[in-house]
């Protein structure tokens, strides 16, 4: 992997981290569920004037939508509505790569490896150590929502697995077709619609100038630029080297609510943030195989892994 794609794969996960300083601004003025719908909205009526079908089964396209767009973000936003640390957050739904192996092995009948088991292992010691932290200070709630949205996220990766698009970004994008209705619907069920017409009729107010800036940030620079750099590095070297620059998300994400957040951590959970990280690191790589003589190289496979953090 060259230094120039090596760079690309590092400014995606400073655009990724720096997401979920944009969603806090967000919600600083939208109700979470509303701000969800709208997150998607914006991305989807340009999606379906312009965008090319990603020609893959109607089912699987829901099902990601579903999954990884609605259950996950309406989570997320109302986690952190609820109190959830915004890096933290960015630390917890790192829990989506281990709750997909384990639906790969129960859904999919994929085989799960020792290394894989020991990842998860490790995943699984971190954050019970974030939750038994978050507990002691009447937090755990947010947590279980995050968690919730990680489950969400790894259902959604089963779709894009049977999916299997041709065209990842065109997946991603359409996908975005999914959420609003049943987001509004929730909002509407749930937040009222006083509250989303009341944060729409305020919107030039101070809050709410900030509210869109973090939201067009999620909108244009967190999905639209860096899923369409990951997808391009995904396409150009095998998933195994460009999905663990994925990890430095949460890195990105803690030190920037640090920054401007003024967010803490004791020294509790930053070993627990590093064992997440080793055990995610550790369950999604590979053993290298050896090499094949340049002779009798295949043709390379094309790359269906795709990792996005809105």
């Amino acid at each position: 992997m060259p230094i120039r794609d090596r760079l690309l794969a590092l400014f995606v996960a400073v655009l990724w981290g720096c997401n979920f300083l944009a969603i806090h601004a967000t919600l600083g003025h939208f109700p979470p569920l509303f701000a969800a719908g709208l997150r998607f909205l914006v991305i989807a009526i340009p999606t379906v004037l312009f965008v090319p079908w990603p020609r893959v089964k109607p089912r699987y396209l829901i099902g990601y939508g579903l999954g990884f767009g609605t259950l996950q973000f309406a989570f997320l936003f109302v986690a952190l509505d609820k109190g959830m640390p915004t890096g933290l957050s960015s630390l917890v739904l790192q829990a989506s790569a281990p709750f997909t192996v384990l639906l790969g092995a129960v859904v999919l009948r994929e085989k799960v490896t020792g290394r894989q088991w020991a990842g998860i292992l490790l995943a699984v010691a971190g954050m019970s150590a974030i939750a038994w932290q978050q507990a002691e200070h009447a937090a755990l709630l947010p947590v279980i929502l995050t968690l919730l949205g990680a489950l969400s996220w790894a259902f959604g990766n089963l779709s894009t697995r049977k999916a299997q698009p041709d065209n990842p970004l065109h997946l991603t994008l359409w996908m975005s077709v999914v959420p609003p209705l049943p987001l509004f619907a929730l909002s509407m069920a749930t937040e009222g619609p006083s509250a989303a017409w009341t944060s729409l009729t305020t919107v030039t107010s101070h809050t709410g100038l900030i509210a869109i800036a973090g939201l067009s940030y999620v909108v244009v620079f967190g999905t639209i630029v860096g899923s369409g750099i990951w997808t391009t590095l995904m396409g150009r070297h095998p998933a195994g080297v460009v999905a663990p620059f994925s990890l430095l998300v949460p890195v990105v994400g803690m030190s920037v609510a640090f920054l401007v957040l003024g967010e803490r951590h004791n020294a509790i959970e930053i070993g627990a943030a590093v064992v997440v990280i080793a055990g995610v690191l550790l369950g999604s790589l590979r053993k290298r195989t050896a090499p094949v003589p340049e002779a009798l190289d295949p043709l390379p496979e094309p790359a269906t892994a795709q990792r996005v953090t809105d």
